[in-house]
């Protein structure tokens, strides 16, 4: 281990920075005067540094002010030593005292253990959990999801984990698998876990920058409505009484983004409430036959029926073989929920309950999604933009 003497200003370094949940903690954070530092890889078109500022520009444009910039470490979670080089392996530790691990694969589906999801949630956790410990970090913040609960039934704890539960898919196992990594390295002074629900849009805006579960039924359903011929002649998708293998009563536990990060950047602004494990979940569940009319309502996705868990769906149109096939990977997804006990994050945040999420919320989100087009991507900030103008000359 090296041994280095911090100095008064430090750093939480942050990883998954650039996705949904990362790029609303980078904004709550710098409101909260947080020194951050993110890891970030490149894409096939921008340097890390330049995906940050397109971000943070985002955010300077949507809050009309200046913001803090978090210190821009080009790395990859997979990666020996997070992929860092030498120099900024030597400021990270010499700054940084903490670390939130928020990187995560959100694959349902895997083809083994060296695959994802457990390539990056588990593999990816030892490896920043080994830079930590090589680094003298030892304040530790770990993004988990409430569904480590499997499919357990009835009440689910913040103190709980591992029981012998089974599980519903790939993702659960290796974030009870990381979970568990992470709870056991004895190196670790302060852990503070927390699992959010299904995080879906902001809000007040609804934005998002990834479309998977929720958004996924929503835009599968906007599609088939808008290429149906019935549904464009008449402007109703009626054409077609696709069978719903849901009975309706299935809860589920939506989180919007914001609220999440919210909790999360007071929590960790302040040390007191750090040590504990956070369900970060709603106030409600939201059934199954909400969800259905909010699908519905956004697509005009008339003539669709819930016939129940269990019920066989025989001789199926070609427009419900279409459906089917490309909404079996979320089966476990739309299964019935627990209830979470969330009283530790209430305990923390009771100034911030979480926004009511009913059919009014989904809906406004799914025709978010929908005006989208279900897709997003970060304009340059002006200093890029003005490099590439002027590249492309």
């Amino acid at each position: 281990m090296i041994n280095a003497t911090k100095p008064d200003t430090q750093y939480l370094l942050l990883t998954g920075a650039t996705g949904l949940l990362g790029r609303y903690l980078m904004r709550d954070l710098a409101l909260a005067n947080i020194p951050l530092a993110v890891v970030v890889r490149p894409s096939r078109r921008q340097s890390a540094q330049s995906r940050v500022d397109a971000i943070m520009s985002y955010w300077e444009c949507e809050l009309g002010q200046d913001l803090m910039r978090p210190v821009v470490l080009e790395g990859e979670l997979c990666e020996d030593s997070l992929g860092l080089e030498p120099e900024d392996i030597r400021w990270a530790i010499d700054n940084c005292r903490g670390v939130i691990h928020n990187a995560a694969s959100l694959s349902f589906v895997s083809t083994g253990p060296d695959a994802e999801p457990y390539r990056s949630n588990v593999g990816g956790t030892a490896n920043v959990l080994r830079f930590c410990q090589e680094a003298g970090i030892r304040e530790f913040h770990h993004v988990s999801t409430a569904y480590v609960c499997g499919l357990r039934k009835g009440k689910i704890l913040e103190t709980e984990l591992n029981v012998g539960q089974e599980f519903g898919n790939p993702y659960e196992e290796s974030k009870v698998q990381a979970e568990e990594m992470v709870r056991a390295a004895d190196f670790i002074d302060s852990l503070t876990v927390y699992r959010p629900a299904i995080i879906v849009g902001d809000s007040e805006t609804g934005f998002t920058n990834t479309f998977h579960g929720f958004y996924a039924a929503v835009q599968l359903v906007h599609t088939l409505a808008r290429n149906n011929e019935k549904g464009r002649e008449t402007g109703y998708a009626d054409s077609f009484p696709t069978r719903v293998t849901l009975d309706g009563a299935e809860r589920k536990n939506f989180v919007p983004v914001d609220w999440v990060s919210a909790v999360m950047a007071h929590i960790l602004s302040d040390r007191s409430l750090h040590g504990d494990t956070y369900h970060l979940t709603p106030r409600n569940a939201v059934q199954a036959r909400t969800v259905h009319s909010v699908l519905q309502a956004s697509s005009r996705f008339f003539g669709s029926s819930m016939v129940g868990p269990n019920a066989e769906v025989p001789d199926q149109t070609e427009m419900e073989g279409f459906f089917y096939e490309h909404i079996h990977v979320y089966n476990s997804y739309w299964r019935d929920d627990p209830v979470f006990d969330s009283t530790n994050t209430l305990r923390a945040a009771p100034h911030l309950p979480c926004p009511h999420m009913d059919y009014k919320m989904l809906l406004f989100l799914a025709r978010q999604a929908i005006k989208m087009n279900f897709t997003w991507r970060d304009k340059p900030s002006v200093q890029e933009a003005s490099r590439l103008t002027v590249n492309a000359r």
